[in-house]
């Protein structure tokens, strides 16, 4: 069986459903916005998180509903199928396109979790497998001008910590140095596959060339692809990571350049299918996995744990618990790697 087929005949029913606002500030200077999704039937209730980035939707979804017709008797196959029909954006379409992606898969997780809950499992269990200690690196920016000072304040915090980072044309060689030196940079997101977003960063051989070689054992993250650029990322494709162009097995390969490992992050494949075909596409072509985030302020960040906990442990996980998105980290942070629930149940983990 695959993956999906050992999640696919779940079986849960839909009684009703609602959903919560959250907001907070980030460390990234923004406030983020999201909605938990509830359905709620057979006494258990299942949550998902939408993490869509323009505010404005989630108050309209709250405000004001779509009519989503979800009541009944569902397996978790027809459930994904009955959303094929469902316009989540009906009076305002997303001004992002993979909005539509990350409300599918709110809804999508919710259902998996609510079927999980009622049959008494958890997403482990269910695929055959088990949670095994997740291993985790912190996110964070430099602020402007860029400065290592949060890396430096967070590893005392937290000593071992390591990190993914987001390399801008401000970067010197100096600042490269400087945290070359902790040995604690795993990912660098060169940022270079966004498009009309705040964080946009434009192809940029001298920044591409100080941070592949400034961190020789970095991960290199989505890097734009031009006639400069190219040449050099081909020669590091080893350590070549896509993360914004991968939506499913289909879109892995699509980038001119083959991977040599991807960045998981759920919500962007919309659908539970499309995620774990995408996992088993990536196993089968010897391609390494790592999870992340996406600024969950709610039971996402849970999820996202969950699958990294279940299918890619050990990789560079970034999936830090959500106390390290704050702009002022609170103090006792955990280590990494973070233990396994003892008594876990739906998509549920820490």
């Amino acid at each position: 069986m695959t993956l999906y087929e050992r999640l696919a005949d779940l079986h849960f029913s839909v009684e009703d459903w609602g959903f919560d606002l959250r907001e907070a500030e980030t460390s990234s200077g923004f406030t983020r916005t999201t909605t938990v999704v509830t359905l709620a039937g057979g006494g258990e209730r299942g949550h998902g998180e939408d993490v869509t980035y323009e505010s404005n939707a989630h108050y309209a979804l709250v405000d004001d509903p779509p009519a989503l017709d979800l009541a009944g008797e569902w397996t978790v196959d027809e459930f994904a199928a009955h959303l094929d029909g469902v316009d989540l954006f009906p009076d305002d379409p997303p001004e992002q396109a993979m909005a539509r992606n990350y409300r599918r898969f709110a809804f999508e997780s919710a259902a998996l979790d609510l079927a999980l809950r009622t049959a008494d499992t958890d997403l482990a269990s269910a695929l055959g497998r088990s949670y095994d200690p997740l291993h985790f690196v912190a996110s964070t920016r430099l602020g402007e001008p860029p400065s290592p000072e949060r890396v430096h304040a967070l590893r005392e915090a937290v000593p071992g910590l390591e990190f993914k980072l987001d390399p801008t044309s401000a970067w010197t060689e100096g600042l490269v140095e400087d945290l070359a030196a902790t040995g604690a940079i795993r990912i660098v997101d060169l940022k270079g596959q966004y498009e009309g977003t705040e964080v946009d960063q434009p192809a940029d051989r001298d920044l591409y060339d100080l941070v592949v070689e400034g961190f020789p054992d970095a991960v290199v993250e989505d890097p734009a692809l031009t006639a400069e650029t190219h040449p050099l990322i081909e020669d590091h494709a080893d350590r070549l990571s896509w993360d914004y162009p991968v939506t499913g097995p289909e879109s892995v390969d699509a980038q001119g350049l083959s991977p040599g490992w991807i960045n998981v992050k759920p919500s962007r494949f919309g659908s539970v299918e499309s995620l774990l075909d995408t996992v088993e596409h990536c196993r089968a072509a010897d391609i390494g996995l790592y999870g992340g985030g996406q600024f969950e302020l709610g039971v996402g960040r849970d999820h996202v744990q969950a699958f990294a906990s279940a299918l890619y442990p050990d990789g560079p996980n970034d999936v830090a618990p959500r106390a390290f998105n704050r702009p002022s980290p609170p103090p006792d942070l955990p280590t990494s790697p973070l233990d396994p629930p003892e008594r876990p149940r739906g998509l549920a983990w820490s």
